[in-house]
């Protein structure tokens, strides 16, 4: 189990440090959480987990959302961008999802990054707290834990991709954007454990605002990889768009079942508009395992 140190030092970043390169990645496995307390006064509570590195002014990871679950199992996979593995921890927050008003906290612990062995995987075990302060009494109390597995994983030198820093930044829109509007990016990168019931030969449709997109099929494959960027121009900004995904598979062998749906997902656009990018992977509905990763940017002219 891992045991929360004494005395935490959050140390403040400088400007200047501020400004450093990107040199390795952690890799963030999110397991599972068990012995959550109940927030909800009827039934249990819906979990989900924010990731992030302190120091770090990039939106916050999630996981999905388990519902009605004190014991939830997660499996899910985020890779942050690690600039001083000496000074930086990752952090994580365990919140219970509302459908209305604000997400209750249920705790939350972090790791210092400079404890974790370079490219070896530890899986560790956190108890939840109610503050950083490990002097708190209020951290007494049990809160359940969390399992989590860490790599961290620094560059070689030579390995040190050109750009890298770039890739948490969005590029401008082209010009003759609207100025009160912008481009919607959707990058479908790739997907996992797609399975149909009577083929599994994937590919990925988009539906924005009645306008359909399609990425290039794949034949048997479970776990395909696209790297396929789709735009739109909008006039104004998305705040209240929904953007519908969905994996289809085809077969022109099977006429019985030509074609069926291996999942979906319908993502909501006010978290791109103000962060300008997310990059995240998504479970998709109506499949068992299944998961898509696709990456949203609003590029604006300004």
């Amino acid at each position: 189990m891992y045991l929360w140190p004494k005395t935490l030092e959050v140390t403040v970043m400088d400007p200047a440090k501020a400004m450093k390169k990107p040199v390795g990645i952690l890799s963030v496995k999110v397991l599972r959480a068990m012995k959550l307390k109940k927030k909800d006064l009827l039934g249990a509570s819906d979990p989900y987990v924010k990731i992030k590195l302190t120091e770090d002014k990039l939106p916050s990871k999630k996981t999905t959302v388990k519902h009605k679950n004190l014991n939830p199992e997660w499996n899910e996979e985020f890779n942050l961008v690690v600039k001083d593995p000496e000074t930086q921890a990752v952090e994580f927050h365990v919140y219970d999802w509302e459908q209305v008003g604000k997400h209750d906290k249920m705790g939350l612990n972090i790791v210092p990054l400079k404890e974790l062995p370079p490219e070896e995987p530890k899986v560790l075990t956190l108890d939840l707290r109610k503050t950083m302060d490990s002097n708190d009494p209020q951290n007494d109390k049990s809160r359940g834990q969390i399992v989590v597995e860490l790599t961290y994983k620094p560059f070689e030198e030579e390995d040190m991709p050109a750009g890298f820093e770039e890739t948490n930044t969005v590029q401008k829109a082209p010009d003759g954007t609207p100025t009160s509007g912008g481009l919607l990016a959707v990058i479908i990168h790739e997907a996992q454990d797609l399975e149909g019931k009577h083929h599994t030969n994937p590919h990925v449709r988009l539906i924005f605002r009645g306008e359909e997109r399609k990425t290039k099929h794949m034949k048997k494959n479970r776990d395909p990889r696209w790297e396929e960027e789709f735009q739109f121009m909008l006039d104004q900004p998305p705040t209240n768009d929904k953007i519908h995904v969905e994996v289809v598979s085809t077969s022109s062998r099977n006429l019985l079942h030509a074609k069926e749906s291996l999942g979906y997902v319908d993502i909501s656009l006010a978290d791109v508009v103000s962060n300008k990018r997310i990059n995240e992977k998504y479970h998709l509905i109506d499949s068992k395992n299944g998961r898509i990763q696709i990456e949203l940017q609003w590029r604006t002219s300004s």
